[in-house]
């Protein structure tokens, strides 16, 4: 019987078409290491490969296997900077920080892609992003932005489309316009997380899958991690637990907030589809983001359903059908073969969060659904901070992420009744 994720719900097309996966064992005993590092994603995966490659004694636990939570279930999205736009990045910090973090983003997008390449890791690139507005009042903003991409922060390959060619290039015409973008594109997120898994072991990280962590302590200049079969004492900590964090840490838990995000696969359209004929992946300008792309093999990748409630979705086909029919009416009856979901890691201000949370111990998350790119620069970042120099990391650990309101009691009912009214405001 195909592996199930005891934790997110239906099986992707990405743990079906990504090849062998293999598998590492859990920890049974106690360990002693220079850095120990608590969850298996793209954050934590590359922090490992990068340390154990400059010869850090590494050791990574995951609660369940590597690529369960998002890194391994979602849209597959580069996008280009941070999750705010550079210019709004700007108004708050000033241009020379905004230009800073820009610049830092881009270079995480280079990372990724020359790090694939350098370990023969074939995710699947394709290139191209199309973001479009689904209001009318929204598509100065999209033009202003292209206009400011390429004059005040030097990235000439954005331009603005106008109703007729956003139409065009999507296949639908429920969009107003947008900005094409050709410097970035989209990747097959399981198979970046299979390799970069590879390479952390094979450069002589420690890898643990099926190890959850059952607490953290920071006492006498040692970090102590306990499991439910050995303790690991180490230096320093990393934690990239993300949204799937729940009580592990208090601090992360109070600034990362997880949130329901839903995925569709159909089968593979007809060699004659108008659907996204150049290839780009597409997001769109509601909160409550629709995001979708085609995958080598033709087949549509639908994300649009976030669910801020507690349960799951009954069947994740139906709503995705749903939305996939009112971009693409001719699409209403295709079959989808695949539907899954797994929880994204978001703050209040959609900027992601790095903290100190306890002497020698770093928490990295919320990355907002901007995490294909950030989460495994982040980990080279931490990789680079061990070896004494923070002052990038630094960037990200300053910036202002206030807490959830109303408390580890209230705050999940708040964020329910706050996000639902924007995804009522996305319709009106």
């Amino acid at each position: 019987m195909p592996y199930q994720s005891p934790i997110s719900p239906g099986r992707s097309w990405y743990e079906d078409t990504a090849g062998p996966r293999p598998e590492y064992p859990s920890l049974d005993g106690d360990r002693t290491c220079d850095v120990v590092i608590v969850g298996g994603g793209f954050t934590g995966l590359s922090a490992a490969a990068h340390l154990a490659k400059a010869g850090t004694d590494v050791v990574l636990i995951d609660a369940y296997r590597f690529g369960d939570g998002a890194s391994g279930r979602n849209g597959g999205q580069l996008g280009t900077g941070q999750r705010a736009w550079a210019e709004e990045l700007e108004t708050e910090y000033g241009f020379s920080r905004a230009k800073a973090l820009f610049d830092l983003a881009e270079e995480a997008k280079t990372h990724l892609l020359d790090f694939a390449t350098a370990n023969r890791i074939e995710i699947d690139y394709m290139p191209g992003q199309l973001s479009v507005a689904h209001k009318r009042r929204y598509v100065d903003d999209y033009k202003a932005h292209a206009e400011i991409m390429g004059s005040r922060f030097g990235y000439p390959h954005i331009s603005f489309t106008d109703a007729g060619e956003t139409a065009e290039r999507l296949g639908s015409t429920r969009y107003f316009g947008g900005t094409r973008d050709t410097g970035t594109g989209h990747i097959h997120p399981l198979k970046l997380v299979i390799g970069t898994a590879k390479v952390a072991a094979a450069a002589g990280a420690h890898l643990f899958e099926r190890t959850p962590s059952t607490g953290i302590v920071s006492a006498g200049g040692r970090v102590r991690v306990t499991t439910p079969k050995g303790t690991i004492t180490a230096e320093k900590c990393l934690v990239a637990v993300n949204a799937y964090g729940g009580n592990l840490e208090p601090v992360s838990a109070a600034h990362i907030m997880p949130i329901g995000s839903f995925i569709g696969a159909t089968v593979p359209l007809d060699a004659q589809s108008k659907v996204l004929p150049g290839g780009e992946s597409v997001d769109d300008s509601r909160f409550v983001v629709r995001y979708f792309r085609k995958s080598k093999d033709g087949r549509l990748l639908f994300g649009g359903r976030e669910v801020y409630a507690v349960n799951d979705p009954k069947d994740i086909h139906i709503h995705i059908r749903r939305q996939i029919a009112e971009l693409f009416p001719a699409l209403k009856d295709v079959e989808i073969t695949h539907g899954w979901g797994g929880y994204v890691g978001i703050t209040v201000p959609r900027k992601p969060f790095v903290r100190e949370v306890m002497p020698n111990v770093i928490s990295m998350g919320g990355y907002s659904g901007h995490g294909v790119m950030l989460a495994n620069f982040f980990g080279k970042l931490y990789a680079e901070t061990i070896a004494g120099n923070r002052d990038r990391l630094k960037l990200i650990e300053d910036l202002k992420i206030p807490a959830f309101p109303g408390g580890r009691r209230f705050r999940a009912p708040l964020l329910f009744l706050a996000l639902n009214w924007f995804a009522l405001r996305d319709r009106i």
